[in-house]
């Protein structure tokens, strides 16, 4: 029995990430889901609640697991001494970007359905959840290195949100253009390159 239950939820999952990935969430039909899983809506119902419940049962995890991920980043270089994030902020960034397009590519069909299907649910703001931990931690960094940033070269908090909102679009389109995990490296990291020199322009340092 319980063989027979844990095979019906691995087949509802895997048809709904088919039927949220052609339709996109709003679009998307439990019923539709249902018939291709060989069960009912009424079992999608009693597993996953609703269509979102059975959407956040697909993106939850990795979510849950890329958020501790970039916030353990962030912490790490945070930790260090002031010299060291002067002196090793580029390098470090862009390294541990690397690691992530490893996870993110491990995960590849969830994040697609993150930046493109989700919209109607509460993950559709994915992308701008990630620029405001990187805008708090860089204003932290800012801090402990050498001032607030509006006081140089009328670096503002709206500038800074755009351009790190740039970035993070830039970093995915990745994933919305089906790159290979080899490409997408060798983008990122002449992307994150150029996001560097473009922030120490604006900055001043």
């Amino acid at each position: 029995m319980r063989k027979r239950v844990e095979g019906v939820r691995e087949r509802i999952l895997e048809c709904a990430m088919e039927e949220f990935l052609e339709k996109g969430y709003t679009d998307a039909s439990l019923r539709t889901i249902a018939e291709k899983a060989e069960t009912s809506t009424n079992s999608i119902y009693v597993r996953f609640g609703d269509k979102e419940g059975l959407f956040s049962a697909i993106v939850e995890p990795v979510v849950n697991e890329m958020k501790e991920m970039f916030q353990n980043i962030q912490e790490t270089f945070h930790s260090f001494d002031a010299e060291t994030q002067r002196r090793e902020v580029g390098q470090y960034s862009a390294g541990e970007m690397l690691h992530m397009v490893d996870y993110i590519y491990d995960n590849f069909n969830t994040f697609r359905l993150l930046l493109d299907a989700s919209y109607g649910t509460r993950f559709q703001n994915f992308v701008d959840w990630m620029v405001s931990i990187e805008e708090e931690y860089t204003w932290k960094w800012m801090e402990v290195t050498g001032g607030a940033p509006e006081l140089q070269n009328g670096m503002t908090r709206d500038l800074y949100h755009m351009v790190y909102t740039s970035f993070f679009e830039g970093i995915f389109e990745v994933v919305r253009h089906e790159m290979s995990r080899e490409d997408a490296k060798k983008y990122i990291s002449m992307l994150c390159r150029y996001h560097h020199a473009g922030f120490v322009a604006l900055c001043g340092q």
